[in-house]
């Protein structure tokens, strides 16, 4: 199936490094991302024979099921006319015809993420697909999530429906887990390909995602991927640090990345003010254990 954006936004994406990372991607039948988060990489790549996306999060991955195996029944419970349904006030989306989809609106934003209780799990990626589309950069961690919405720079409402279809198309005989990632690591059969893509060694990620990723849980992805890097071909990015270069020493190829991304503030918190983000540059290592 051919490239496609993923259906989130989401921190530390790879939507800006897709091409650099694809152009080391060798010829696989059996493709896994243990830290698949908004799953840039799968998007946007050929789909092959078998593929697994697994993240610790499981809202991300009950939103992800609920859109390969029911997207036309998250689509109705977008649209205005299931709001009394779903327990959404209508007079939030009074406004709104009846047959089409929620407006991206402060207040409903503020309601997903401080009032609604989901029944189910339909519900449940109800609220993580509206939050996701409507919180600056996608930050999900509800402390530091915000709203972050605006016309010209973020996806529009009418085109969720779309981007949902195309979603479950292509994740379509996707295996969807959301384990520990030593237990996807040691589950690969032989040859597969793994992207890994960890949150930071040096950063404070626990502002972002809603489990943290500490220390120790960096030595054991280490000792993990050294145990199986004898018959795994494996793919690491990672933040471009010291220790990072000499925890990986033993890697075939290393290389420094560079590109230009952008952190959509649609809407400043503190000037109230409508405007799309700064550019900034990645700078990452790209480790891998085989020769491309």
């Amino acid at each position: 199936m051919k490239s496609i954006n993923s259906p989130f936004r989401y921190a530390g994406g790879k939507f800006y490094a897709r091409k650099l990372i694809l152009e080391h991607i060798i010829n696989h039948n059996y493709y896994i991302e243990p830290f698949c988060g908004g799953a840039s990489i799968f998007f946007a790549k050929d789909k092959v024979t078998d593929n697994w996306l697994n993240d610790v999060d499981d809202e991300l991955i009950n939103t992800l099921i609920v859109i390969r195996d029911h997207p036309n029944e998250l689509i109705s419970l977008l649209k205005r006319r299931n709001c009394e349904i779903s327990r959404i006030p209508t007079e939030l989306v009074q406004n709104v015809e009846i047959g089409e989809v929620m407006p991206a609106l402060k207040e409903l934003h503020t309601f997903f993420k401080n009032e609604y209780m989901p029944q189910n799990d339909l519900e449940r990626a109800l609220k993580w697909y509206y939050l996701n589309r409507t919180s600056y950069s996608g930050i999900m961690n509800r402390q530091n999530m915000y709203w972050g919405y605006g016309d010209k720079y973020s996806m529009q409402p009418k085109n969720w429906g779309a981007n949902i279809l195309r979603t479950s198309e292509k994740l379509q005989d996707v295996r969807l887990t959301s384990l520990d990632f030593e237990e996807v690591i040691d589950q690969a059969p032989d040859g597969a390909f793994l992207f890994i893509d960890p949150p930071y060694f040096n950063a404070d990620q626990d502002k972002f995602y809603q489990h943290f990723f500490s220390r120790n849980d960096h030595y054991r992805l280490l000792k993990c991927l050294k145990n199986n890097k004898s018959r795994l071909n494996i793919f690491i990015t990672y933040d471009n640090v010291e220790e990072v270069r000499d925890l990986y020493s033993w890697a075939k190829e290393m290389y420094d990345k560079e590109w230009n991304y952008c952190i959509q503030r649609t809407d400043d918190q503190k000037e109230k003010t409508d405007k799309k983000g700064k550019r900034y540059k990645g700078k990452e290592l790209f480790i891998l254990n085989y020769l491309s």
